[in-house]
């Protein structure tokens, strides 16, 4: 393994814009976790309707990532943008509410115009009903 893939360096922040053609994708959704110096709300303390977007903060993933599955038991689909990161128990935690994991070939750039130094997926929570 490359070592400029995965670099030790942490980012500076979690405020990252999702790249344009990944949100055109998405536009209409609701997202409850927004890029937007506005937003005043705790996206986990708010019910998510159906057809939720969320690229939540990568330094803790982790209580986002337990939302998304609550609500997809509630009939609600949920889409989240994460690092492709086998080895960590929120991985696991989206592996076995049976999550279909899109991986998005080549890197993100997060609104820097650079690479991102990690390979990213889109982790779909289908409705259940």
């Amino acid at each position: 393994m490359d070592k400029k893939d995965y670099p030790k360096k942490k980012a500076k922040n979690d405020n990252y814009e999702t790249d344009s053609w990944i949100k055109a994708m998405f536009d209409g959704w609701f997202d409850p976790c927004p890029l937007n110096p506005c937003w005043v709300t705790n996206g986990l303390l708010i019910d998510w309707p159906n057809k939720t977007f969320v690229n939540p903060p990568y330094s803790d993933p982790y209580p986002w990532v337990e939302k998304a599955i609550e609500t997809s038991t509630i009939g609600c689909t949920v889409v989240m943008l994460l690092k492709h990161d086998t080895s960590t128990r929120w991985w696991r935690r989206l592996h076995e509410a049976n999550a279909k994991f899109l991986p998005i070939m080549g890197r993100l750039q997060y609104g820097t115009g650079k690479n991102a130094a990690f390979p990213s997926v889109l982790v779909v929570l289908e409705a259940i009903k």
